[in-house]
């Protein structure tokens, strides 16, 4: 690719190469169950709304949501996390298998229930459905040492044959910092240059992260993708709209975690690019700031730099990339994905945008 290149014409080639990257995710499956009702009247039992059911649909969500992210930008992806012997699972597995995706690497554990995540919508007929409420099954613990040991076994196992890897952890024990680490031990994989990539080769490849509430303590780590309350969360300070402070904060995580670059996303804010040595760059968000539902686009973002880092993105590009996908998304109802052609489009009506500061 010549320097007088457009920036546009570079990420449209990194887009297109998105069938030929593969990316393990080892991540928290969560299944996203949506239970749609119209209001039909005022209970005489409570002062609460009683709700006609009309319809119940269950979809990939967290690490599993990455996953699906992932398969329909284009990407072979190689998923490992834990389900439980339960309808949520089946659910999930049976929508890997839909898209081809393959599951030697999902374990059904008969103790563990699958994380499930229950959205109660309501509204009249003929209206958007509101949330109303949530309800979330979770299991009481962890894995135990012997499903630790194979989630490690079969996260190195797909390594192999992988362009990068996405760790998803939603703090449900199937995406540890101990999992991470058995899974390199003996067969390291050092933290790379962002923009590196050597298909095929265990020991090159980006390990990208997402984590809910521990970050920090995750180590060999290439590039991370926070929300602006996750790192106030991990740093114990306040960012609200203070440039400086934000830069500081981006830089302290570079720093405390050795990342080759870091990615902050800021809801109607766009998002903060950290490319290792250089400069931040503020990318503001794409399309309407006025968005629709927020539900997974944290799972579309890191799915989409993700894929930009395994196809031989630099860490701006990857963001950038990112940033579309996110635009995208959180324009659409429910748990939802972002596909390799929208993508392409969202390219085409508009070039890469920046503020300066």
């Amino acid at each position: 690719m010549s320097r007088s290149s457009k920036p546009t014409d570079r990420l449209r080639k990194i887009i297109e190469s998105f069938p030929r990257v593969t990316v393990t995710v080892l991540g928290d499956m969560v299944a996203d169950e949506f239970v749609v009702g119209e209001i039909s009247r005022v209970s005489r039992e409570a002062p609460v709304l009683i709700l006609r059911h009309r319809e119940r649909s269950v979809v990939p969500g967290g690490g599993a949501n990455a996953v699906n992210n992932l398969a329909d930008l284009g990407v072979n992806v190689l998923p490992v996390g834990i389900i439980g012997n339960d309808e949520p699972g089946r659910l999930l597995l049976r929508s890997f298998r839909h898209k081809r995706i393959p599951v030697t690497g999902i374990l059904k554990h008969k103790n563990l229930a699958t994380v499930t995540k229950t959205r109660i919508l309501a509204g009249m007929p003929h209206t958007w459905r509101q949330q109303v409420v949530r309800i979330d099954r979770e299991p009481d613990a962890g894995p135990d040492r012997h499903t630790a040991r194979e989630l490690a076994l079969a996260t190195r196992e797909y390594l192999r044959a992988s362009d990068a890897l996405l760790i998803s952890d939603y703090g449900y024990g199937a995406a540890t910092p101990q999992i991470l680490n058995a899974a390199r031990e003996r067969r390291r994989t050092p933290r790379p240059a962002a923009s590196s990539k050597s298909a095929g080769n265990y020991n090159s490849i980006p390990v990208i992260l997402d984590s809910r509430h521990r970050m920090l303590e995750f180590s060999g780590i290439t590039a991370a993708t926070p929300n602006e309350p996750e790192v106030e969360e991990a740093l114990g300070n306040i960012i609200g709209q203070d440039w400086d402070q934000l830069c500081s904060a981006g830089t302290e995580i570079i720093s405390r975690m050795n990342l080759s670059s870091l990615v902050i996303t800021r809801g109607r804010d766009g998002m903060v690019a950290f490319p290792g040595k250089n400069k931040p760059v503020d990318i503001p968000v794409f399309g309407s700031d006025q968005v629709t539902d927020v539900t997974g686009a944290g799972d579309t973002v890191i799915a989409t730099f993700t894929a930009a880092l395994a196809a031989g993105a630099n860490a701006e590009e990857a963001a950038h990339l990112a940033n579309y996908a996110g635009g995208i998304v959180v324009m659409k109802r429910g748990t939802a994905t972002v596909s390799q052609r929208e993508l392409l489009e969202a390219l085409e009506k508009s070039p890469p945008q920046t503020r300066s500061h």
